[in-house]
């Protein structure tokens, strides 16, 4: 069974490779049948038909991208990439939201047709079978990645799925040597088979069944994805920015990639605010500012994948930055917003909103208004456990607060 199912938190990045195995392959020449043999990862003719394509996509222009993709599928309906690429159109709407199910069903269909179509190439030709398992992997990896997600939390599914994308995962690597874009998936199971039993021992013996990983061999692997290839290219940078970021303490490396796919994407509200939560880490208020006025703004015009969620981490670091300029007033009134959008989606247990709760009281302590802020303290005792940092802080407060009275 892969390990990331059953880690039922977001911060273990719950896939390996397994769950983000990205194989945009193209058919070649329009005359093609599936049983003519095309060497098609590298495929120039078919890169430049779907570049724009894709950068569509990820740019978040769904509508012009999913244009092109149906005029793929009406183009090669035997082949699994177009019914992928709807697919993937569908998990890029759920990505800025994934507490969100409402593409779920349709993101589900479009797989499930990858893996039948997939799988008559896999079985019936041989000239393709490599493609195929790349398909197929891809397909089940992005199922198990949903049902593994913690809203969804249907680690029995999720297991299923990682453990079939991992046995076609195994296909494709008799031919990695082909392209840059076959390392993606070998380059994330490297890296999550080491680090998995390194943050959860007890799972250890679970990897028992499967090769030993190699966490920096698959670090290097994904820069050189992320550096040569062509379809796979923006997925591995994603996967190496958040690594960086949230496992490796190398947030230079982290920084530069998000600087990068904001200022190539900037209307992927993903991008958009991972870019600004660097430019908080870092303190560059001065660029940080704009950028979380923009996430808000696009929010209240109602710009597509632009909500709640970007809203309380841009809220929340204009708050941090207005509290450190000493404008309290400018502070409350982004903590509060912080403190809205988190009750919206339910992150009531998040250290934005605990943070932001704790923030407010403070400044309305210094404002003089102690009754207001013994509420937001109790209010931060309430939404968290005891052992919680912030439940210990909203307690010391509180007693100073009974002192001075």
């Amino acid at each position: 069974m892969p390990l990331p199912f059953l880690l039922p938190t977001r911060r273990t990045l719950p896939v390996v490779a397994a769950c983000v195995l990205f194989s945009f392959l193209a058919t070649g020449q329009p005359a093609a049948r599936p049983d003519t043999t095309i060497i098609l990862i590298s495929n120039i003719t078919m890169q430049i038909e779907i570049s724009e394509a894709l950068n569509d996509l990820y740019n978040f222009k769904f509508e012009k991208a999913e244009q092109q993709f149906r005029w793929f599928k009406q183009k090669y309906k035997w082949h699994p990439l177009p019914y992928f690429l709807l697919g993937l159109s569908e998990w890029w709407k759920i990505m800025p939201n994934t507490k969100a199910t409402t593409y779920d069903d349709k993101f589900m269909a479009y797989m499930d047709s990858t893996i039948n179509i997939a799988e008559i190439l896999y079985k019936k030709h041989p000239a393709y079978k490599v493609e195929a398992a790349f398909f197929l992997a891809a397909a089940h990896g992005f199922k198990g990645r949903l049902y593994s997600d913690e809203e969804r939390k249907n680690w029995r599914k999720a297991a299923v799925e990682g453990k079939a994308a991992l046995n076609y995962m195994e296909v494709c690597r008799e031919k990695e040597h082909l392209s840059p874009e076959l390392l993606f998936g070998d380059a994330l199971y490297n890296y999550f088979s080491v680090w998995v039993p390194e943050n959860y021992p007890a799972l250890k013996p679970l990897l028992w069944f499967f090769r030993k990983g190699d966490k920096q061999l698959g670090l290097k692997q994904l820069r050189e994805v992320s550096y040569n290839a062509f379809y796979t290219r923006t997925e591995a940078m994603v996967w190496l920015m958040r690594i960086s970021n949230s496992y490796e303490n190398d947030q230079v490396r982290a920084y530069q990639i998000s600087e990068y796919l904001y200022t190539t994407y900037p209307d992927n509200p993903y991008f958009h605010r991972y870019f600004a939560r660097m430019l908080y880490a870092r303190g560059q208020h001065t660029l940080l500012e704009p950028q979380a006025k923009q996430i808000l703004a696009r929010i209240d015009s109602g710009r597509f994948g632009y909500e709640a969620t970007s809203g309380r981490y841009a809220a929340f670091f204009l708050g941090q930055m207005y509290e450190f300029q000493r404008k309290q007033d400018e502070a409350k009134k982004y903590y509060e917003l912080a403190v809205k959008y988190a009750e919206e989606i339910g992150a009531t247990e998040s250290g934005y909103y605990l943070f932001s709760l704790i923030a407010l009281g403070e400044i309305n302590e210094k404002q003089g208004n102690k009754a207001e802020a013994r509420r937001y303290f109790k209010e931060v005792q309430k939404r968290s456990g005891r052992k919680n940092e912030a439940y210990k802080d909203a307690k010391k407060r509180l007693k100073n607060l009974e002192k001075g009275d």
